[in-house]
């Protein structure tokens, strides 16, 4: 009889260590889906609900081989956007783990900008437009598609390419930039990328991505480094003299936003530029610390020439203080005018 009551508690013991554990992690899940619209920054510290703290002898947040138990958002362990992390709680001997998303945004938030177009350029409807830098009053633009990927550079205000070199079958041709006279080109899924004699167009080398580089999408350069986009939220920062090492790389969000997609890049002044793949924005960066410190709209451009998911705005240069824009497969660029 006394071992039937002993089985019974303990059953019920069990029975009911499980529903307080169920407990504290449908609250920390509750929080965690509230804060990831209201966000973080950098300094803040992390105040999980009384459900949680009060039943927890020790709690942790882990990154992949990284983990802390200082619930400040540091920036030495999360990075501006989004941060997938594992929440740890010790109680009772165990361990309870809940994934979740911090996001950390930006503490200024971004100017919206204000344009007028002042000139409109013919631009080729055939080129799917990747890569795109004005150097002078010539235009280099890197064309994509599989079969159909070339570099090639023209005149602003002309249809005839004045130089111009076809891609193997095999490669979609991404951004480009250049230092010196060199001109680099990024590609979509090799991981590699072209160099160029910028006169003669002559493949003069190639180089591997580093390994956090899953593909390549924009580039630009402030003539000390070539920055580069892969379609995440992270801008990455390569040596001219060897793309296949990474000097850093930076995260990019604003005030209230996470960006992701980060595509075409344009150094200028101080700042990147880019756009964000499929979205008619350009966002203004902070090259230092990937705040987003300022956005165009440029919807009403955009929507003249979007008939599909493919022919979006993918094209950013500048033509001394005002900005050139255009797309995949527009017929025009636009000079604008920053007011």
């Amino acid at each position: 009889m006394k071992k039937s009551i002993f089985i019974s508690f303990f059953a019920l013991f069990i029975l009911a260590s499980c529903n307080k554990d169920e407990k504290i992690l449908d609250s920390l899940n509750n929080y965690n889906t509230s804060m990831e619209t209201k966000g973080y920054h950098f300094g803040d510290k992390i105040e999980f609900p009384k459900e949680v703290t009060e039943n927890a002898e020790s709690i942790s947040i882990s990154f992949g081989d990284k983990e802390t138990s200082d619930l400040v958002i540091d920036p030495k362990f999360f990075t501006l956007g989004d941060n997938a992390v594992t929440i740890n709680i010790t109680r009772d001997g165990k361990v309870l783990s809940q994934d979740a998303t911090i996001n950390v945004f930006a503490k200024n938030p971004e100017k919206n900008l204000i344009y007028e177009i002042v000139a409109e350029y013919p631009h080729n409807t055939e080129n799917f437009t990747e890569g795109f830098y004005l150097d002078g009053n010539t235009v280099y633009e890197s064309v994509g598609l599989d079969g159909k990927s070339k570099l090639m550079k023209y005149t602003l205000g002309s249809s005839t390419n004045s130089k111009e070199v076809n891609q193997p079958q095999d490669i979609f041709s991404e951004g480009i930039s250049s230092v010196g006279n060199k001109i680099y080109q990024l590609t979509y899924k090799a991981k590699k990328g072209f160099i160029y004699d910028k006169n003669t167009f002559e493949q003069i080398g190639e180089f591997p991505y580093p390994n956090v580089i899953g593909e390549g999408w924009g580039m630009t350069t402030d003539g000390k480094t070539l920055m580069v986009s892969d379609g995440t939220k992270n801008i990455y920062f390569l040596s001219p003299s060897d793309p296949s090492k990474m000097i850093k790389y930076i995260s990019v969000a604003g005030n209230k936003e996470v960006y992701d997609q980060i595509n075409e890049l344009e150094y200028h002044n101080g700042f990147i530029y880019s756009n964000v793949w499929q979205k008619p924005i350009i966002l203004k960066i902070n090259p230092k610390t990937g705040e987003v410190v300022g956005k165009f709209d440029f919807s009403a451009i955009a929507k003249k020439h979007i008939t599909n998911e493919d022919n979006v705005l993918n094209g950013i240069a500048f033509k001394g203080e005002n900005m050139l824009i255009t797309g995949k497969n527009w017929d025009k660029i636009y000079e604008v005018k920053i007011k």
